[in-house]
């Protein structure tokens, strides 16, 4: 068994911000990762931190581009255990169209739909909640997500647990602090025998 992340995340951006407007959801943007420190962190969005309209497939980085730029990121990440069947099935998804990303463009027309719960679909064309879908549906994950996907409804997904709640930034300096809180326990609970 492995674990998939599912990272959901509001950045403040003048387009994040008239999305939400529309939606009134608290995230906008989802990607989903292959590791739990998010190294392979991929969806679609812009190309350029400095140009929400030029987008395509990414690998994001909680440490540079968009996030960098957006440093009070909010996000909720949820982890999802799959079988090793599942995973290979995910990780060779990304990586095909990450190989042939030249022929997936950006769907920024399909994003405003959505906001007024509307779908439009283009062959070979995503924005960031319909490619997570599109890649969870190549395992038989996404049962439950509806037709006209938004980031919010990750959610619901079955079988989600939230493993994190807050700045993005603060992701892996959290869990550091957790590493080192036990290591600290631990070392007291053996100086204690001592």
């Amino acid at each position: 068994m492995k674990k998939i992340y599912i990272v959901l995340t509001h950045t403040g951006t003048v387009l994040s911000r008239i999305i939400r407007s529309f939606t009134k959801d608290e995230f906008t943007h989802s990607s989903i990762s292959l590791d739990e420190n998010l190294k392979q962190l991929y969806s679609f969005g812009r190309l350029n931190p400095y140009n929400p309209f030029i987008g395509g497939f990414i690998h994001e980085n909680i440490k540079y581009g968009t996030f960098n730029r957006f440093k009070n990121t909010n996000a909720k990440i949820y982890s999802i255990i799959v079988t090793d069947e599942q995973y290979k099935k995910i990780h060779n998804t990304i990586f095909y169209i990450k190989k042939n990303k030249d022929n997936y463009k950006f769907n920024i027309m399909g994003l405003f739909a959505v906001s007024i719960k509307k779908k439009i679909y283009r062959k070979n064309y995503f924005y960031c909640a319909e490619f997570v879908k599109y890649v969870l549906e190549s395992c038989e994950i996404a049962s439950n997500l509806p037709e006209i996907i938004r980031p919010e409804n990750f959610k619901n997904l079955e079988n989600n647990t939230l493993i994190y709640e807050g700045k993005l930034r603060n992701y892996n300096k959290n869990k550091t602090q957790k590493i080192r809180k036990i290591v600290h326990l631990n070392q007291n609970s053996l100086n204690a025998y001592k």
